[in-house]
């Protein structure tokens, strides 16, 4: 799911949401946001089929596969807690998703591929994992190299970015503090996640 290279717009018309955020994507589905197919039929899924949509709807907006999102689960289940909001939490604090958040990239996708090509660091140490779970205290920045700085000055200056308390970025110095934790306010995802920990505990 993090090298998903299908149509984007489907999946946003799809799932009923923008969870790929391109703006050819965004354009595709203003024009239809019906969901993909011929003759399509407003219909109401079955309690398996809403439950399913919602666990895509996190897969294909955090850019994790199916392995890693249970992995997140049983973390999440294993800590004290609401097991959903652990969920959540644990795909905020992916270093992909704070790049996005604090606008150094336009979209998830765009973040995930600077980081692999080591752009960015972490209290100053270079890291290629976007799925790195940040910590309280942690520090991201873009490299210091002149062409890096030159093009995320300009994607930040067209990233709108997603405000959250639980970051400070920095649009000077190309950075971002990761201040706290995120709590429930701060999920930038439209998602009933309970019905995916149901879903996953089966």
């Amino acid at each position: 799911m993090g090298h998903y290279t299908g149509p984007k717009a489907k999946v946003n018309r799809r799932l009923g949401a923008v969870i790929y955020e391109s703006r050819g994507a965004m354009r595709a589905a203003d024009r239809r946001p019906s969901p993909p197919g011929m003759h399509n039929r407003p219909k109401r899924p079955s309690n398996y089929g809403a439950a399913l949509m919602e666990k895509q709807k996190i897969k294909h907006y955090y850019g994790i596969g199916e392995k890693q999102l249970r992995r997140y689960f049983d973390h999440a289940k294993h800590s004290k807690g609401n097991t959903g909001e652990n969920l959540l939490t644990l795909c905020e604090r992916r270093l992909d998703n704070v790049v996005r958040r604090a606008g150094l990239a336009l979209t998830r996708c765009q973040a995930r591929q600077g980081i692999v090509h080591g752009h960015f660091l972490v209290n100053g140490h270079k890291v290629d994992k976007p799925s790195y779970q940040l910590r309280p205290g942690d520090v991201v920045s873009v490299r210091n190299r002149e062409k890096l700085q030159i093009l995320y000055r300009s994607i930040h200056a067209d990233a709108s970015g997603e405000p959250a308390a639980f970051l400070s970025a920095d649009p000077e110095t190309l950075s971002a503090s990761f201040d706290s934790v995120p709590g429930p306010e701060d999920i930038s995802l439209p998602v009933d996640v309970n019905m995916v920990v149901e879903f996953m505990s089966r």
